[in-house]
């Protein structure tokens, strides 16, 4: 009943979790039915390991949660080796999300992607981009296509480009990654913002500004999901502050194809398994047997 096609392939749900917040899969497998996932999309990866931020990385707002992780990760050739096989064998699709600080080190990422059982590679351009003064590739739209092309010569695999909402253009970003190869799109990343620490007078993040997630940023990745469905041909991964069900058929009334759930993992362990259930209980009681019946129904 929850099935549904992604990029030409069938997930069983359309919830994903999203990456950096269900590590590898492994660390949920004695909690979750992984049965009830469509997906995990794995900790954002880059070409070599990275030991990420110093000092504070968490901290709570009232309604979400602000990570100054800093990419922190095994590396790609780590991950090929280690925590794919461990991936594989939990049963939900494998997403590899891909990040870089240059369009060399994407691509070198891509192409060792490229010769691994992953499902999909998702593509972080929310990284930022050494050449050019440290600007995200995802903020300017020319950026981002250059990046998604030349990313996209080096993979056969599903390439979902994964947008940051801190974009100049959210459409005109999403409408240039879908013209450079783009086989989907999943948004939004986290929104910049920052906290400040009373006692010590000083910003909490030795970074200043860091990435805000959860259900304050919710209706404002809605807004932006529902623009981009209304422009582009491919399929849309909602995201942002998806914490139950009603959350994600929202998304999807919006014209997402499916869903990821991100920091509400954090608080409920099971936030994956019950949205997946409560989909389907909704489908049940409005008697809808296909979410392609309802993706789209509140374009207007």
């Amino acid at each position: 009943m929850t099935d549904v096609t992604l990029c030409g392939k069938t997930l069983c749900s359309p919830v994903i979790a999203a990456s950096g917040t269900f590590g590898f899969g492994g660390e949920y497998a004695g909690i979750v039915d992984m049965k009830k996932l469509g997906g995990i999309s794995g900790k954002g990866l880059t070409l070599e390991g990275k030991y990420g931020n110093e000092g504070e990385r968490l901290w709570e707002t009232p309604a979400g949660l602000i990570n100054s992780i800093g990419l922190q990760n095994p590396g790609v050739r780590h991950f090929i080796e280690y925590e794919l096989p461990g991936m594989k064998k939990l049963g939900p699709a494998v997403l590899a999300n891909l990040g870089g600080s240059t369009i060399e080190t994407y691509e070198e990422g891509a192409r060792l992607l490229d010769e691994t059982n992953v499902d999909f590679i998702e593509l972080n351009i929310s990284c930022p981009n050494v050449k050019a003064g440290g600007i995200a590739y995802g903020v300017k739209a020319e950026s981002a296509r250059e990046v998604v092309s030349r990313v996209r010569a080096c993979t056969k695999k599903p390439l979902i480009v994964k947008l940051s909402p801190n974009a100049e253009n959210i459409t005109e970003m999403a409408l240039a990654c879908e013209a450079a190869g783009a086989d989907g799109l999943s948004l939004v990343n986290t929104f910049q913002a920052m906290a400040i620490d009373l006692e010590k007078r000083r910003p909490v993040f030795n970074n200043v500004f860091a990435g805000l997630s959860g259900p304050a940023i919710r209706p404002i990745a809605l807004r932006m999901v529902y623009q981009v469905c209304r422009a582009v041909q491919v399929p849309v991964v909602g995201l942002g502050g998806i914490a139950t069900a009603g959350d994600a058929l929202e998304f999807i009334m919006a014209g997402a194809a499916a869903v990821q759930v991100g920091t509400a993992n954090f608080s409920d362990p099971r936030a994956c398994e019950k949205i997946t259930d409560g989909i389907a209980a909704w489908m049940q009681s409005h008697g809808v047997r296909s979410l392609a019946e309802i993706r789209g129904c509140a374009q207007v």
